[in-house]
C-alpha cells in the first residue's frame, strides 16, 4: 500500500504543480460561494505550502462573519489542535515551513482540508503524515464537521489507494467549480 501511495503522490504533486504554474488570478471564488452559505460557523483552513491552490482569501472573506481558525501541528501522529486566526493575526513558524497563529484553540465545524489528490467520490490523499486523518476523526467523534477539500481540478484521480483509517471528504472545491457528494 505504501508504495501505491507515494506513486499516486508524486502523480498528483507533478499535476498539481503543473495547474499551479498555469493558473493565474484568484483561485478560491468558489470556495468564498460555498463559505458563504455557512456564515458565523466556526470554520478552520489552512495557509498554502509548496505549490497548494491558496484558500487565504476566502479565509479572510469569512473571517468577518464568524470565527476562523488555522491548524497548529502539536506533535508526530497526533490530531491537529485548530487556533483562531484573523487577517493580520502574527504567526509564527510551525513544523514542516508553516506559519501558524498564536490566538486561543478552537473546534471548528467545517474544515477546510488541504490535499495531493482527490476522486468524486470523495477520496483523499494527503501527504502521508495523517493529521487530517487523525483530526477529522476526532472532530467527527465530537459531531457533525463538514470537510471541504480544496484542490486544483488536475489533482483529480480515477482511483486511490485507500487505507480504513483515511478520512473522507464531504464536498470538493475546485478552481473550475464545487464536486458536491
Amino acid at each position: 500500500m505504501a508504495v501505491e501511495k507515494r506513486a499516486a503522490r508524486e502523480a498528483a504533486l507533478a499535476r498539481r504543480a503543473a495547474a499551479h504554474e498555469a493558473w493565474s488570478g484568484h483561485a478560491a471564488g468558489h470556495l468564498s460561494e460555498v463559505l458563504a452559505g455557512y456564515r458565523g460557523v466556526p470554520l478552520a483552513g489552512y495557509m498554502a505550502i509548496r505549490d497548494e491552490i491558496d484558500p487565504l482569501p476566502a479565509l479572510e472573506e469569512a473571517s468577518a462573519h464568524g470565527p476562523v481558525g488555522l491548524p497548529c501541528i502539536q506533535k508526530k501522529d497526533s490530531p491537529l489542535v485548530f487556533r483562531q486566526w484573523e487577517p493580520g493575526a502574527e504567526m509564527v513558524p510551525g513544523p514542516f515551513n508553516t506559519f501558524e497563529p498564536r490566538g486561543p484553540e478552537m473546534r471548528p465545524e467545517i474544515v477546510v482540508v488541504p490535499l495531493v489528490a482527490f476522486t468524486r467520490e470523495g477520496a483523499r490523499l494527503g501527504y502521508g503524515g495523517g493529521f487530517y486523518d487523525r483530526t477529522l476523526a476526532l472532530l467527527r467523534a465530537g459531531g457533525p464537521v463538514l470537510a471541504v477539500g480544496f484542490a486544483y481540478g488536475a489533482q483529480e484521480a480515477g482511483a486511490l489507494p485507500l487505507e480504513p483509517t483515511d478520512a473522507p471528504l464531504d464536498m470538493i472545491v475546485t478552481e473550475a467549480g464545487v464536486i458536491s457528494l
